[in-house]
């Protein structure tokens, strides 16, 4: 069996492997105050991922290799995620008296009961989660079941720079812990509902907290890959020349009315669309909190445009808002990447106690 759910209680390097990019973040704890000890971002070529699937492991593996290689961190553990449309999750009820390996066996004998690909093909792991409301002689379970070619692929991409990944999680649990952590570091309002929307380069993910508990998540094709497709070909510059102009603001006149509103504009409705169905398949009509995350979640007026459109409160996810920083650590660098770092973020997190 497979853990892709096992503990860690020490630091872990937080390694978020999405369609774009790769973000590699170290973090330290001392008491109850974190600091950031490094960390880097570095694109991928165009289809390494695919929709979250590494499709290209030798590609994904060098840009791995090359940043270990930068990063020079002496904290080889990692933590790493794989995408939760790639988990099968599901609650089963076993006897309270089962220790955790007869558990573990009665899980691999039945499991073709929950799990609809052969046990050799999957990683499975398992968690109490507490008494059964039904049964006090019975405990609830939480099953969680991946196909190991998408936890093995990971495992080797981190191996290429040297990294051993002692945790494989689901990101919606990641997200769990770094909104967590944002309550901790951003002071935020008190929300029962909470949405997280992560805005990647080709991916955006919703995630709906329940009280902070995970309950809903969805992906959708669209990011910010699309305003920097639209520049390049609008202006023709060069690729490395793009990051850097969109985000000081060098464009020519005329690039956001005609270029960013429209694509602010679009963000707005694809985020309006991605949580109109979560409503429509819930007992839920609106949140109670929107957080912008992921690269393009820091776009000039994007908060306050989606809080006047969808009427709720939203802002930018800084999960470093109250932490100190290492020396290697650019501050300037790190304030522009901080909505882009949650996924990883979270995953650095599980290094460290609750």
């Amino acid at each position: 069996m497979l853990s892709i759910l096992h503990r860690k209680n020490t630091a872990l390097m937080g390694v978020d492997i999405s369609s774009s990019s790769v973000k590699l973040l170290e973090l330290s704890k001392t008491g109850s105050k974190y600091k950031v000890e490094n960390y880097i971002n570095r694109p991928l070529p165009e289809n390494a991922v695919v929709e979250k699937n590494i499709n290209e492991l030798e590609a994904v593996s060098d840009v791995v290799m090359k940043m270990a290689s930068v990063l020079k961190t002496k904290s080889k553990d990692a933590a790493v995620a794989v995408p939760g449309s790639a988990v099968i999750t599901k609650t089963i009820e076993m006897s309270a008296a089962l220790s955790d390996a007869e558990m573990e066996n009665q899980i691999v004998v039945e499991a073709d009961q929950y799990i609809p690909y052969p046990l050799d093909e999957v990683a499975i792991d398992f968690e109490r989660q507490g008494p059964s409301p039904k049964n006090e002689e019975m405990v609830q379970v939480l099953l969680a079941a991946c196909k190991k070619e998408n936890v093995d692929l990971r495992v080797a991409a981190l191996e290429a720079g040297d990294f051993t990944a002692k945790v494989v999680d689901i990101e919606a649990y990641a997200m769990e812990r770094a909104y967590r952590l944002l309550q901790e570091q951003m002071d935020l309002p008190k929300a029962k509902l909470a949405a997280i929307i992560d805005i990647g380069g080709t991916m955006t993910t919703l995630y709906i907290l329940n009280d902070g508990v995970s309950i809903y998540t969805r992906e959708q094709v669209f990011g910010g890959m699309q305003l920097k497709n639209e520049v390049q070909a609008r202006y023709g510059l060069q690729a490395a020349e793009l990051e850097t102009a969109i985000m000081d603001g060098d464009l020519p006149d005329g690039y956001e009315e005609e270029v960013l509103h429209p694509f602010k504009d679009e963000i707005t409705e694809q985020i309006s669309r991605v949580l109109q169905f979560f409503f429509s398949s819930s007992q839920y009509n609106d949140v109670d909190l929107i957080i912008l995350a992921g690269g393009t979640a820091s776009t000039a007026g994007l908060a306050d445009q989606v809080e006047e459109a969808l009427s709720c409160k939203t802002v930018v996810a800084n999960p470093f808002a109250k932490m100190s920083f290492g020396a290697r650590v650019n501050k300037k660098q790190i304030k522009n990447d901080a909505p882009s770092l949650l996924m990883a973020a979270g995953l650095a997190m599980r290094g460290f106690k609750k």
